[in-house]
């Protein structure tokens, strides 16, 4: 271990870097329970329990790889906001099937690992308007709070004002209240694994409310389902539609990735003297693998998780940290019917958590702007509103090449930014 992970180099020691594989572990189990719950209500052949297997296996396979390749303390796992954008916005929302959804992420992941090989991501990432990137993060929050509000009844249809309070003095709607207070309770005195400890807490609450049902002979620990394995639909790659769909979850997958990666190693004191990540091209083809092994088993897109911080604020370092929790992930397989009993209501709180942590890049928007405001606030409103993710990220390029060219600032605009902008207008003139 010390002469693979080069302990001593980074000031670490084994004890340290297996104690924050497990905090890491900690903060990030919750995708165990939220990313099976919300595949899972799919449907027509993909179950909670298949997903649950794949989500497992998945963010195993992807930490590994990070392990073993880039010797960083960084796990990775399906990812909040690219599993509720393959749920509702492609499944729900454009009527696509699973298997067409999960074709898109496995060419996405593919692509990914093309340009992680050829140091294409920069040049994309660079094309992209700042402001634009920052407001996809805090639009993705919103709408992960939106679900998780409507999952657990505190928001419902409303003939007379769209949507409006549900019940909250009874079932799923107060026990999810009792959650989040709970979780951010624990989040504010900064315990590990706050989400985690917040679910599995509401989780037992629930059973004298009712809302969690204990089946007849269950126990915590038993065999995982089998994953649906290579599940792929390629009839409709040739689609505009199919296209959004495929952007978003490159678009998002590499600056979820980028974004984790710098914050990451920054944390750690990994950032060289020239603020490059060491060993970045071994970290991003390890989220392009697992997002390529993830669809294979029947998941949506594998990204870096930004959890790992938690890892590293407990001395983690180097890539043991992350080996311990993929291992970790993989002894979690045994424990399928535990993260299987949990209710809707224990994994709504979750869900708003989220929304609340993914609303931090909302400080850095520069609003004085209008043609830079004003692209990046019908992003993150469009998200919500619109219940697409996507369609966010359409309406934020579009009115940003408009502006751009209304106030003659056609610098600002980059070559890539062009294209997106004339295929999503094309999407338009064609649908």
């Amino acid at each position: 271990m010390e002469k693979f992970f080069k302990l001593k180099e980074h000031g670490t020691t084994v004890q340290r870097e297996l104690l924050a594989g497990l905090t890491t572990f900690l903060t990030m189990a919750y995708i165990l329970v939220v990313n099976p719950g919300m595949l899972g209500s799919i449907g027509n052949g993909m179950t909670p329990g298949a997903v649950f297997t794949a989500t497992a296996l998945s963010a195993a396979i992807a930490t590994l790889v990070m392990a073993f390749a880039a010797n960083l303390p960084i796990a990775l796992a399906p990812g909040m906001g690219l599993n509720a954008f393959f749920t509702y916005t492609v499944v729900f929302g454009m009527g696509y099937s699973w298997q067409v959804a999960l074709t898109a992420v496995f060419l996405e992941g593919i692509l990914f690992i093309i340009l992680s090989l050829f140091k294409v991501r920069e040049a994309i990432i660079d094309a992209i308007p700042l402001n634009l990137k920052r407001a996809v993060s805090v639009g993705i929050g919103l709408f992960i709070a939106l679900i998780g509000f409507a999952n657990a009844g505190i928001v419902v249809n409303d003939a007379g004002t769209i949507i409006g309070l549900g019940k909250l003095t009874s079932g799923s709607p107060l026990l999810a209240l009792i959650g989040f207070i709970i979780i951010i309770g624990l989040y504010t005195l900064k315990i590990p694994g706050a989400i985690l400890i917040g679910i599995l807490a509401t989780t037992v609450v629930g059973i004298p409310m009712g809302v969690t049902m204990i089946p007849e002979g269950w126990a915590p620990l038993g065999s995982p389902e089998a994953p649906l394995l290579f599940r792929f639909n390629f009839s409709s790659i040739a689609s505009f539609e199919f296209f959004t769909v495929f952007f978003t979850f490159l678009f998002v997958d590499i600056f979820d990735t980028v974004g984790t990666l710098v914050g990451v190693t920054t944390q750690a004191g990994l950032i060289d003297k020239n603020g490059n990540i060491p060993r970045v091209k071994q970290a991003l083809l390890a989220d392009a693998v697992g997002t390529v092994a993830g669809a294979a088993l029947g998941t949506s897109t594998v990204t870096s998780f930004v959890e790992s911080t938690a890892g590293v604020a407990a001395g983690g370092r180097t890539g043991l940290t992350a080996l311990s929790t993929g291992l970790l992930f993989l002894v979690s397989l045994l424990l399928s019917p535990l993260f299987l009993l949990i209710p809707g209501a224990a994994t709504a709180p979750a869900l708003i958590m989220v929304g609340f942590l993914m609303m931090k890049p909302v400080t850095s928007i520069d609003f004085t702007d209008p043609t830079e405001g004003i692209p990046a606030f019908l992003a993150i409103v469009m998200m919500p509103f619109a219940y697409s993710i996507a369609e966010g990220i359409v309406y934020g390029v579009i009115s940003y090449v408009l502006l751009k060219i209304v106030t003659a600032k056609f610098r600002d605009i980059s070559i890539v930014t062009w294209v997106l902008f004339i295929i999503f207008i094309l999407r338009f003139v064609l649908k």
